[in-house]
């Protein structure tokens, strides 16, 4: 312990105490807590106000470290191993109590029960756990993932199946660099997702996990992305606002494309290529987006929520840091994985692509760009990223699309919006259908790359619902 993190006071994992309470109970609660979080370090003999440093009595100091491990020893279920020592600061002697991370969690007090004696911590305090965290730390102590557990009540179907693996292979088509790769790209089976413990099967009967109902249905209430613009920097008058629900992945689709709604652009015509740039990094708008949702807590009745105001973009997920990680060690880029049959599933989709390296791909965009370094922080029992807005500089202009269509010129941003290009000479026109089964892609995906093309003004509309069809402008 050092003077530096003694004037830095209380925190997630840093108590003080003035001298040991006469009753055990008052700091054997923080002990558990610690346990149960990230760890933590119990200081006695230092002011929890002032941050003075008081000092115990020297000649008691061994008598103090041992009825510290005797009361954490008598009161504490299951066992906690605490690292008890004592250090000399400007004369005076203190006891450091380190706790570690728990693996056996939930820790509680004996006499009072699990349900009732589990405490957590929270910035600088320690809270009761209420039911639900009770049962996610013993899903966590268990060594299971609750995404891997059976979705009681939840039917499998054979066409959720069928689109299930079809949007998964879809995903590992697109993310292929090449038309030789994805020629090695083996089909997604029912036998894969049971291997990725998406499904289970017991005497030839299949079974959905939580992860199978959370990629291809809306069966969980909070299981949802909440999204909204905001007039200023802060949550006073909304502009706009939408609610995503069914499968993960589309929702992660949905709510990318409602920031790029938002956000400003720039646009120039280089030959037949028309380059766009958005005002923020789009690979880190999507990572902080596929992150709160793959990292999230799904027990908590909370919605992953993506704001945008005129300063920042914050994209907030349910739930603290997963299995002790603190937040110095997600920042190094550590990671521990809550849901592990949803983040297998994104990894094969490659919408993640390293554990651990999320932050550090959000902080090296946000470099790149020229932008405050993005936030990222732990508020209650929620984790939030802030990506900042340019602040004071001459906002990018949205493309002038009139000053496009004067010169006459078809802008070809990408390889799909070629072939929808080429059909429509050959065929004169393309349904919404006739697009999907051409590009191979998911209903949400290919709708979307149509409507960009409206609005770039490369293709028109005709007729409405099923007999609409997409011409050349």
């Amino acid at each position: 312990m050092t003077l530096d993190e003694i004037l830095k006071g209380e925190s997630k994992n840093i108590e003080f105490k003035s001298e040991l309470p006469k009753k055990s109970e008052r700091y054997i609660k923080s002990i558990i807590a610690f346990a149960n979080t990230s760890g933590g370090k119990l200081i006695i003999g230092i002011d929890d106000t002032t941050r003075e440093i008081i000092g115990v009595n020297k000649e008691a100091v061994f008598q103090i470290m041992d009825g510290i491990a005797n009361a954490i020893s008598d009161c504490c279920e299951p066992q906690i191993v605490p690292d008890i020592t004592f250090q000399t600061l400007d004369g005076k002697c203190i006891v450091i109590v380190e706790i570690y991370p728990g693996a056996n969690r939930p820790y509680y007090l004996k006499q009072t029960g699990k349900e009732n004696g589990t405490y957590i911590r929270i910035a600088g305090t320690s809270r009761p756990a209420d039911i639900t965290k009770v049962k996610e730390l013993e899903i966590e102590g268990r060594n299971w993932s609750w995404d891997e557990l059976l979705c009681i009540g939840y039917t499998v179907t054979e066409q959720a199946v069928e689109k299930l693996c079809k949007d998964i292979y879809t995903y590992m088509l697109v993310a292929a660099s090449s038309e030789e790769e994805r020629k090695t790209i083996p089909i997604v089976t029912e036998a894969q997702l049971i291997n990725w413990k998406i499904l289970k099967k017991t005497d030839d009967k299949l079974y959905a996990t939580n992860a199978f109902a959370l990629l291809t249905s809306d069966f969980f209430r909070f299981a949802k992305i909440q999204c909204a613009l905001f007039k200023g920097n802060d949550r006073d008058e909304f502009i706009d606002k939408k609610e995503y629900t069914g499968p993960l992945y589309e929702q992660i689709e949905n709510a990318y494309q409602f920031v790029l709604r938002h956000i400003n652009k720039s646009a120039k015509i280089d030959g037949l290529i028309r380059k766009e740039q958005y005002e923020l990094p789009v690979g880190a708008v999507r990572e902080m987006i596929i992150n709160a949702q793959c990292h999230r807590n799904f027990m908590d009745n909370s919605c992953v929520q993506v704001a945008l105001y005129d300063d920042r973009l914050e994209v907030t997920s349910p739930g603290m840091l997963y299995g002790g990680l603190t937040l110095e060690e997600a920042l190094s880029g550590r990671s521990k994985i809550r849901n592990r049959a949803v983040a297998e599933v994104f990894s094969r989709m490659e919408l993640i692509e390293e554990w651990g390296t999320g932050i550090r791909r959000i902080l090296k965009r946000a470099g790149e760009y020229g932008l405050k370094e993005p936030e990222f922080l732990e508020i209650g029992d929620m984790f939030r990223v802030n990506l900042y807005r340019l602040n004071g500089k001459k906002p990018i202009k949205k493309a002038d699309k009139k000053a496009d269509k004067k010169a006459d010129k078809k802008p070809i941003t990408t390889e799909r919006q070629q072939q929808i290009i080429t059909y429509i000479k050959k065929y004169r026109s393309i349904s919404n259908k006739e697009a999907r089964e051409l590009l191979n892609l998911a209903d949400s995906t290919t709708k979307r790359i149509l409507k960009q093309m409206v609005e770039e003004g490369i293709l028109q509309v005709e007729g409405e619902r099923k007999g609409r069809v997409y011409k050349l402008k």
